[in-house]
């Protein structure tokens, strides 16, 4: 049985950590105080915004993004999942090219400056929806269909040739961010890494041509392997800017050798993806008419005020689905971040109750709980 009063213990120690943390951290995050001339730096700058230093790129990104994922769209945008994916997303439907685009209008009127995109169906979407406002979004880029987690495009050559497919096929003349997509855990029966030494370095080797050619401005990594992605950051520190990694409201920095010391360490951006543990951590449907509507908002604005406690995060990155949404995440960014101890209970309940709901396929977002 689990000792749920020294867990709580836990969750507000690492809670309370962290936020010391994040106010220590001087000239790493912007917010209503920043000067006019780094303001004007800043994309789509808000002053109800925080932006946080992502890293070696040196751009200003806001605390809070949008992920490219548009799980649950169907509930207000009826009929545009005709198959069971998100990824099957009818993309030439109009009510779904409207959601898309009013979205990111409503974060960029948030101050939100960052989308990231990590599969055809979404490269494919939102260079439709920054259509004629291309530069007002930091665009991170990931065809992972045709990237390293398939054999035949582990080569320089094979993933150069997937970035200029992709952005051939989607009108792109540069990509903000160009993230690979890598293999998510180690190789199964072998005590080794996401990937051997050779194909580490194709792996490099196509970033840093994508860089010299001009057609990705930084590049960077996704992978669940924790170790991997800390051998390419210390071994390619001019090719790894950014990681993208799972983080979750039950994310907590072990107290030594924490992946999150390497993060810094090497001067990486560093987005966290899945924040609400695949919706796990949510009673409802995230339609607008869902009763828990009130509630799911509240615990998603908790669960982003924790993870934005950690310094060593630029930003998690929700997939959103509307631009109440959008609305509900930003002000996450603005309210008061530490949370207090009712805040942290009542996050530490839900997120016990969304592990015990993980689904069969995320079963490995509990591997990101200690980092």
């Amino acid at each position: 049985m689990t000792n749920w009063h020294a867990t709580r213990r836990e969750f507000m120690k690492a809670t309370s950590a962290a936020a010391l943390g994040a106010s220590m951290a001087p000239l790493e995050a912007l917010g209503s105080a920043a000067p006019k001339a780094e303001a004007a730096k800043i994309l789509n700058y808000n002053p109800d915004m925080e932006y946080r230093r992502c890293g070696k790129t040196g751009w200003m990104v806001s605390a809070v993004c949008v992920g490219g994922h548009w799980k649950r769209l169907d509930v207000v945008a009826p009929g545009v999942f005709p198959g069971s994916s998100y990824l099957k997303a009818n993309l030439d439907d109009p009510s779904f090219q409207k959601n898309r685009r009013d979205v990111l209008t409503r974060a960029m009127e948030r101050g939100i400056n960052y989308v990231d995109a990590c599969a055809y169906p979404e490269i494919k979407a939102y260079s439709k929806a920054l259509e004629g406002r291309r530069d007002q979004m930091h665009l991170g880029w990931s065809y992972y269909e045709h990237e390293a987690r398939k054999e035949q495009y582990r080569t320089a050559e094979a993933l150069l040739q997937t970035l200029d497919d992709g952005m051939k096929e989607c009108k792109q003349d540069y990509v903000d961010l160009w993230r690979i997509t890598c293999i998510a855990t180690p190789k199964k029966g072998t005590a080794g890494l996401a990937h051997n030494e050779a194909e580490s370095e194709q792996i490099a080797k196509a970033l840093a041509g994508a860089k010299k050619a001009g057609k990705a401005r930084a590049t960077g990594i996704s992978s669940h392997d924790r170790k991997w992605i800390e051998y390419m950051m210390t071994t390619f520190p001019d090719e790894i800017e950014v990681v993208v990694t799972p983080y979750t409201a039950n994310t907590k920095a072990l107290p030594t050798e924490s992946f999150f010391d390497t993060v810094k360490k090497c001067d990486c951006g560093f987005f966290g993806i899945k924040p609400f543990a695949s919706n796990s951590l949510f009673k409802g449907d995230s339609s607008p008419q869902s009763p828990t509507r009130e509630e799911d908002d509240r615990l998603a604005r908790l669960a982003i005020r924790y993870i934005l406690c950690n310094p060593a995060i630029t930003a998690p990155i929700p997939g959103l689905i509307s631009p109440d949404q959008v609305d509900n995440v930003a002000l996450a960014a603005k309210e008061r971040r530490e949370l207090d101890g009712a805040e942290a209970a009542e996050l530490h309940q839900a997120m016990t109750v969304a592990w015990a709901n993980l689904d069969a396929d995320h079963q490995w977002l509990r591997d990101w709980e200690y980092v």
